[in-house]
C-alpha cells in the first residue's frame, strides 16, 4: 500500500514551489505532521520487556486530524457516542450545497463561510420544523461539514442527520411524521439560499456574478439513521482519502480511485503527484474549526431533554463498546512490553514522570 506520507515526503518541495501562494498555515502544518507521522520527528517510545530484557524503540503517530494513518479511535468514539443518541424513529439525511460560483469566495473566507454554512442550514431546518403542524418545534440534528466531492475536488456542503420528529413546545410530547417524506428539497434550498445571502449581506459580502438563483438541497430517507452516521464518520477525523485507494505512484504520476455517487462504481484518476497532494491538502480545515456539531436535543448541554425523550420513546440503549488499548508485545518472547520512556518534542516522560 502506498502511503500519503511517502508521497508527501518525496514531493514536498515541488508542492511548496507550485502552491505556496494558495497554502495557508494550516496546510503547511498538516503537511509537516503527515510526513513526520510514525517517524522520529513525531517523537519516540522506548519499550522494555521485563521477561527477556529486550529494549525496542517505536515512533508514535502524529495525531493530526487530517492524517490518514491516525485518528481511527477518535472516529469510532464519535460514532459510538452518536449512536447512543439514536431514537427508534425514521431518519433523513438532509444536505445543503453551495453553488460552484461561490467556491472561490468560500476558499478565501473559509472560517466565516463554513460557520455561515452551519448557521444558515440549521436555521432553515428550524424554520421548517416550526412551520409544520405535524411536527414539534424542538428538534435535534447531527451536522457534519464536507469540503470535498467523491473525486476530492473542492465542493463545500453540509449534511444533517435528522430524526423525523420533534418535541412539542413544553418538551413533553413527541410529534412525528410517518412515511418516507419529511420536507420538499426545493423548498429547503430556497430558504437556505435566502438565509445564507442574508448572512453574507450582514457581513458586508456580496454574491459573485452569475451565481444561480436555484441552489441545491436534498432530503433522503435513510431508515433508522445508523447507516447515515457511519457514512458521515468515515472521513470525520482522518484524511479525505483512504490510503487503500491510492493505487500507484509511477514516474511522478499518482493513480487513485473513488466510488462515483450515481453508478456506485469505482473510477480512477491519474495526475501528477504534486496535483494529487494539493487535491488532498486543500481540504484541511482552519485551525480549531469543528467539522461535526450537534444541535437541539442532540447537543451535549441537552442531556436531560434527550434522557426524557428516550424515556418517552422507551429507548433501550446498547452498552458502549469498551476498547482496550492494544499492548506492545515483545518480538522475541511475545510477552507484553512496558513503556518506560516517551519523547515528544523536547519533553521526556520516564515512567509517567515528566523531566
Amino acid at each position: 500500500m502506498i502511503s500519503l506520507a511517502s508521497i508527501a515526503k518525496q514531493y514536498q518541495q515541488p508542492l511548496l514551489n507550485k502552491y505556496s501562494d494558495k497554502m495557508q498555515n494550516a496546510h503547511r502544518h498538516a503537511l509537516k505532521q503527515i510526513i513526520a507521522c510514525h517517524t522520529s520527528q513525531a517523537g519516540a517510545m522506548l519499550y522494555h520487556c521485563d521477561h527477556c530484557h529486550l529494549a525496542t524503540t517505536l515512533f508514535p503517530s502524529c495525531g493530526h486530524r487530517h492524517c490518514p494513518a491516525c485518528q481511527h479511535t477518535a472516529n469510532n468514539d464519535w460514532l459510538d457516542n452518536q449512536c447512543q443518541k439514536l431514537l427508534p424513529v425514521d431518519y433523513y439525511l438532509v444536505g445543503f450545497t453551495l453553488p460552484e460560483q461561490l467556491r472561490a469566495f468560500v476558499w478565501d473566507h473559509q472560517k466565516w463561510a463554513y460557520q455561515a454554512l452551519f448557521i444558515a442550514a440549521k436555521a432553515t431546518l428550524n424554520a421548517f420544523f416550526k412551520c409544520d403542524n405535524k411536527l414539534g418545534e424542538h428538534a435535534g440534528y447531527i451536522a457534519v461539514l464536507h469540503t470535498h466531492a467523491r473525486n476530492l475536488i473542492y465542493h463545500p456542503h453540509i449534511h444533517f442527520v435528522v430524526p423525523a420528529g420533534a418535541l412539542n413546545k413544553n418538551k413533553t410530547v413527541w410529534l412525528s411524521k410517518v412515511g418516507k417524506y419529511l420536507f420538499v428539497a426545493d423548498n429547503l434550498a430556497k430558504v437556505f439560499r435566502g438565509k445564507f445571502i442574508e448572512l453574507m449581506c450582514k457581513a458586508g459580502y456580496y454574491l459573485p456574478a452569475k451565481t444561480p438563483t436555484s441552489w441545491n438541497a436534498d432530503c433522503e430517507y435513510v431508515g433508522r439513521g445508523d447507516a447515515a452516521l457511519t457514512y458521515l464518520a468515515r472521513y470525520l477525523y482522518r484524511s479525505v482519502i483512504s490510503e487503500q485507494n491510492i493505487l500507484r505512484l509511477d514516474n511522478g504520476q499518482v493513480t487513485f480511485r473513488y466510488k462515483e455517487s450515481r453508478s456506485k462504481q469505482f473510477k480512477t484518476i491519474t495526475e501528477p503527484a504534486v496535483a494529487f497532494l494539493w487535491r488532498v491538502l486543500q481540504h484541511v480545515l482552519p485551525k480549531g474549526f469543528r467539522r461535526a456539531r450537534n444541535y437541539g436535543f442532540m447537543h451535549g448541554n441537552a442531556k436531560a431533554t434527550l434522557k426524557r425523550l428516550q424515556l418517552i420513546l422507551k429507548v433501550t440503549l446498547k452498552p458502549t463498546p469498551v476498547r482496550q488499548k492494544k499492548s506492545v508485545c515483545c518480538p522475541q518472547c511475545q510477552n507484553e512490553m512496558q513503556l518506560y520512556l516517551l519523547r515528544i518534542g523536547t519533553r521526556l516522560i520516564i515512567n509517567g514522570n515528566t523531566i
